[in-house]
């Protein structure tokens, strides 16, 4: 089986047998699976996967592949996932600079674009440089399901709203997700940068196989992964696509090894947090208030936060940085990567961000010496050696994670979240096609679309992500 969730011949849950069919693909790669194997895997009748595939191959969504020898009878014919059917987008907004990528079905890059941005502007002015950037990718590929967009905590991921973002107080309450898709008339998926970056790399295997992520750091059970290239600031950047990415067995977001993991992303740019993948699902809290990593107080006295406590890990690691001290941050970095794999007895810890990117060396390292002390002393993470690597795509894996916020649903790897209220579901395989002059579709016009499609997911047949 490909997951731990297995087909159902009713007609109420044909969604969630055409997400397994859809995935089942995906996993394939340009090889291709037979109808024979799908159904196999699935265990759905041979009839349910020829309707299912049948409707993939009307909407482009499938191909064939070529025909494979059969043990008796006629060859099999193999289909496959038409990668660039459809397309998404993850848009990343840091403190002071954004990131957008185009990514094809498999969260594979097609474009990536980064600009200057100030998070801390008035609310228009963050729209517009958002819009622009997002329309000047959209002209690199076809069809756009939607938007996934990731910013600093805290926020609503629900209900669309952020919170009290550290050091700007103004954005508390503000609908960004509505308003940004009206403004790109495109349905948009918002969750903390942190939460994206998890999910991507959960999605990706990535937890899993950190031996293959870079070269050895120098301590037992640690390595490091070389930086990517970055792009022009403010220009569009054409990505090669690469081998399909892998989600393969296991419940929820599970690794394609097949095992539920637990790990972190940790966060370290213009500010500390992180992202949890516990026993292979992405942990938000009911509140989204999981992964409030930075201001965990470490030091009673110790310098004044701007979130109004003082020693917060967040402010000791970023005043290392900003006077030249990598080692003395990536110590207090490894000092509240201790304390999670202690209270939440997590496999593995992964960096992230452009401040971790820069040196990635050092606070590989730095944190799995921490981590490698605090085992030896007092049996954290049960006395083993817990893994830390920089992140693929170091600085970028926000925005990839931001991308699969709209794909994983698709494929029947996370909830669909209602994109807006006027947006309708993510669940419709139909890409959104946006307007020249990039109005948002009705509420009718988006009710008749979702009534009339055969939609890929819906919220009642999907895994719950908390």
């Amino acid at each position: 089986m490909n997951r731990g969730i297995s087909g159902a011949n009713l007609p109420a849950l044909r969604s969630h047998n055409a997400a397994l069919v859809l995935d089942l693909l995906r996993v394939a790669g340009e090889s291709g699976i037979s109808r024979l194997e799908l159904a196999e895997r699935t265990g759905l009748t041979p009839q349910a996967v020829s309707k299912i595939t049948a409707r993939l191959r009307e909407e482009g969504l499938a191909a064939e592949a070529g025909r494979r020898a059969s043990t008796g009878g006629k060859p099999r014919t193999v289909l496959r996932l038409v990668r660039r059917a459809r397309s998404a987008v993850g848009l990343h907004l840091d403190r002071d600079e954004l990131t957008a990528v185009l990514t094809d079905l498999t969260g594979e890059p097609i474009a990536v674009r980064t600009a200057p941005f100030d998070f801390g502007a008035r609310a228009a002015d963050v729209l517009d440089t958002a819009v622009a950037e997002v329309r000047a990718l959209l002209r690199e590929g076809g069809p756009v399901i939607g938007v996934g967009l990731a910013c600093p905590g805290p926020l609503d991921h629900r209900g669309g709203v952020l919170g009290r973002v550290t050091g700007l107080p103004h954005w508390n309450g503000y609908p960004l997700r509505d308003a940004l898709a009206e403004r790109l008339g495109l349905p948009v998926v918002l969750d903390k940068d942190t939460n994206a970056a998890a999910l991507g790399l959960a999605l990706r295997g990535a937890a899993t196989s950190v031996e293959g992520i870079g070269r050895t750091a120098g301590v037992p059970g640690a390595t490091a992964g070389g930086t990517g290239t970055g792009t022009g600031t403010g220009t569009s950047t054409g990505v090669g696509t690469g081998v399909g990415a892998g989600v393969g067995t296991g419940s929820g977001v599970g690794a394609s090894t097949g095992t539920a993991e637990s790990f972190a992303y940790l966060h370290l740019g213009t500010g500390l947090g992180a992202g949890l993948v516990l026993g292979g699902g992405l942990y938000r809290g009911d509140r989204t208030g999981a992964g409030e990593f930075g201001h965990q107080v470490v030091q009673l006295d110790g310098p004044p936060c701007e979130c109004g406590n003082r020693g917060c890990i967040e402010a000791l690691c970023l005043a290392a940085v900003a006077r030249g001290d990598t080692v003395e941050a990536a110590r207090v970095l490894g000092t509240g990567a201790a304390n999670l794999v202690g209270l939440l007895d997590i496999d593995r810890v992964l960096l992230g961000g452009r401040t971790a990117v820069a040196e990635a060396e050092v606070f590989v390292r730095g944190v799995a010496t921490v981590l490698a002390e605090r085992a030896a002393r007092d049996g954290a993470g049960g006395g083993r050696t817990v893994p830390v690597a920089l992140a693929p795509h170091g600085e970028r894996a926000v925005a990839y994670g931001a991308a699969q916020l709209v794909l994983a649903p698709l494929f029947g790897h996370a909830e669909p979240i209602r994109p807006s209220g006027s947006m309708g579901s993510m669940g419709q395989i139909g890409p959104v096609e946006p307007t020249e002059t990039m109005e948002p579709r009705s509420a009718g016009a988006q009710r008749a679309s979702t009534e009339s499609a055969d939609p890929i997911t819906t919220p009642s047949d999907q895994p719950t992500m908390r």
